[in-house]
């Protein structure tokens, strides 16, 4: 018997039906398995940046600034790639036949690496992902050049960077999803660490799918930290099916409808319109203006409805200037004009209005602090919405056309090499749509 009575339709990134009368427990981060296999290879998955390695021994350039004059190594690093991931796969595997893996990728400039369920089951935290891959890839190239101790540990500052002097590997060779435990705010904010740039880099900047791999890792995230239980869960499905996945093609029928001359006022107009249209709200009482107070009987369906229109709203203004930077001010301006026509509460109930405000100030205004693609859910100004915020945060920087001071190349580009080359972190629409 299904939880929920809430059915809905999912479509996808081109707006074609994939699937009729989905129960809404089915996309649960806890029940959907499209969603859990990505959320699972997020947290055992590093990449090895084994072409950066071989520059920084070349050159001595290791950690995060240093160059150290006579500590260069000159090693064809990339040239044996192969026989380093094999060296490497015989130490991160535990058992013969366990779901290890090794990717070679970039004609053997980068590795993907998986680690076997085995050593996160048996760890407490998901920093056994970066710890055992570049250990593993420090002795595998100790080993393959037969480095001797003196020199072994200016291999290991090349893929560890300045870790322990910084909590992090800074400058180092191994890359992850996830930033370090000791960077997450909160109890349960590590799925929400994740910047804007790198999920539209591992989506090769599909503004649909940047959108909805952010809104998996945020809602997901709310359920770790607890805020998706009892009469909350409904709310946060509902929000995440609408505005992330799509749900009745409402996003993309709402920003096809306004993609030529509409503005964000006119998207305020469409999903009002499709609202009322939708029995969603119905037209209440009347001010002695005239003014017409709408009313609705599912508050968390008005919710799903004003996160998506957020998100259209977002698309169509960004997309219009290829800009990312008025990303703030529609999530602000666009729930401003919601409210004042509706008289209901905007998206997140006012929180993705309170985001706005701060997220202005400290992305692009006189704070000039860098650019929307660098903000993630657990930062100081974004993370009060509950997981509405930054899947429009992504969709902006995935239409952008090169306006923001740190670009998803300049600080994302390995994460479209490695995660973005596989379905289920580049198309994740599609996968969570198999997995209802």
């Amino acid at each position: 018997m299904a939880k929920y009575s809430d059915t809905i339709d999912l479509y996808d990134d081109q707006g074609k039906l994939q699937k009729s009368g989905v129960t809404l427990e089915k996309i649960s981060p806890l029940v959907n398995p499209g969603t859990q296999k990505l959320i699972n290879l997020t947290k055992k998955t590093a990449a090895v940046n084994l072409g950066g390695v071989e520059a920084a021994l070349k050159t001595g350039k290791i950690g995060k600034h240093q160059r150290i004059f006579g500590r260069e190594l000159d090693l064809d690093i990339v040239k044996q790639a192969g026989s380093i991931k094999d060296r490497m796969f015989k130490m991160l595997q535990v058992v013969d036949g366990d779901d290890t893996d090794i990717q070679s990728l970039g004609g053997g400039k980068l590795l993907l690496c998986r680690i076997p369920t085995a050593r996160m089951t048996a760890a407490a935290t998901y920093d056994v992902t970066t710890t055992n891959v570049a250990a593993c890839a420090t002795q595998a190239i100790i080993d393959e050049f037969n480095i001797g101790m003196f020199d072994a540990s200016t291999v290991k500052a090349a893929i560890w960077g300045t870790y322990p002097q910084t909590m992090d590997m800074a400058g180092g060779a191994v890359a992850s999803i996830l930033s370090i435990p000791q960077n997450n705010e909160g109890l349960g904010y590590a799925l929400r660490n994740v910047p804007a740039n790198h999920a539209v880099m591992i989506t090769n900047k599909n503004a649909m799918q940047a959108s909805a791999l952010l809104s998996t890792f945020e809602q997901a995230g709310e359920f770790e930290m607890g805020a998706a239980n009892g009469p909350f869960e409904r709310a946060q499905l509902l929000g995440y099916a609408y505005q992330g996945l799509n749900a009745n093609n409402l996003v993309y029928d709402i920003v096809k409808k306004n993609g030529q001359t509409g503005t964000v006022g006119t998207v305020v107009q469409s999903i009002v319109e499709r609202a009322l249209e939708d029995k969603v709200i119905a037209p209440g009482k009347k001010g002695a203006s005239g003014y017409v107070f709408y009313d609705t009987k599912d508050p968390m369906l008005w919710n799903a409805y004003a996160a998506a229109g957020t998100l259209a709203a977002t698309m169509v203004n960004c997309g219009a200037g290829r800009f990312a930077q008025a990303v703030s001010s529609t999530l602000l301006y666009f729930n401003d004009l919601l409210e004042h026509e509706t008289g209901l509460p905007g998206c997140d109930y006012g929180r993705v209005m309170g985001v706005a405000v701060g997220f202005s100030f400290f992305s692009h205004s006189i704070y000039g602090g860098g650019g929307p693609g660098t903000f993630n859910g657990n930062h100081v100004v974004t993370r009060h919405a509950a997981g509405f915020g930054m899947p429009c945060i992504a969709a902006a920087c995935a239409l952008d056309a090169g306006t923001q001071m740190f670009s998803p190349e300049s600080t994302s580009k390995i994460y479209q090499d490695t995660f973005g080359q596989f379905d289920e972190f580049a198309k994740p629409i599609q996968n969570i749509i198999a997995g209802a």
